[in-house]
């Protein structure tokens, strides 16, 4: 019960960890700059808003985007940015259709503890790139719009990007936990158990109804 409750536990910050991702990606509120001193910024009650496709200016009579479509000239630390958090986004769905089909409550033809255990194991490890692609982006923007620029404070989006990589870092190690192997358990897929004829071994899981068969 405890094993089925992390592995819930583990999927669902997982799942809202790519949610989180997602909006990041999708936003343009990653930091907030200004193109004068922060006191007339203040006074004025202008800022700038800076994101990985669009640049903004944000005022009470104004809100006004540009959108960074000049690929060649953008800094390298705005495209390095894009490509990781779209890496991101597309390891969430391979990742989260892993986790769900290795839950026991799913039932595929042929399936068995081993293949789930795999699945589970390929899903936890892309949650875990993910949150490395999103943590690398949402601490290189920043630190790369502050030296380009002067960076003000932090943006919604940022925020969402930090909580969805923090989510799918907690949810790989969860459910890598769940199913990492245990040295003191012998495996039961190479195991030979005597059939009820003399002389022969299968290498199937003895009927229910054999109690007295012996492990080889």
């Amino acid at each position: 019960m405890a094993l089925m409750c992390r592995q819930l536990l583990g999927s669902g910050a997982g799942c809202l960890g790519w949610v989180g991702v997602i909006v990041a990606t999708a936003t343009n509120d990653w930091v907030r700059t200004c193109d004068y001193t922060v006191a007339t910024c203040v006074r004025m009650d202008e800022l700038g808003s800076k994101g990985l496709w669009a640049e903004c200016v944000i005022s009470p009579a104004l809100y006004h985007c540009v959108a960074l479509s000049q690929i060649l000239t953008l800094p390298a630390y705005i495209q390095t940015s894009r490509a990781l958090m779209i890496c991101a986004c597309l390891l969430g769905l391979p990742a989260v259709t892993l986790v769900l089909l290795s839950m026991s409550c799913v039932r595929l033809q042929n399936d068995s503890a081993a293949i789930k255990r795999r699945r589970a194991r390929v899903g936890g490890v892309l949650f875990l790139f993910m949150a490395v692609c999103g943590l690398i982006s949402t601490v290189w923007f920043p630190i790369g719009t502050h030296q380009a620029e002067g960076l003000m404070s932090f943006g919604f989006s940022l925020y969402a990007g930090w909580a969805g990589s923090a989510l799918c870092l907690l949810g790989g190690v969860l459910i890598l936990c769940c199913h990492a192997p245990n040295p003191g358990t012998p495996s039961r897929e190479n195991s030979f158990y005597y059939s009820g004829k003399r002389g022969t071994a299968s290498l199937m899981d003895p009927p229910a109804n054999q109690p007295k068969s012996a492990r080889v």
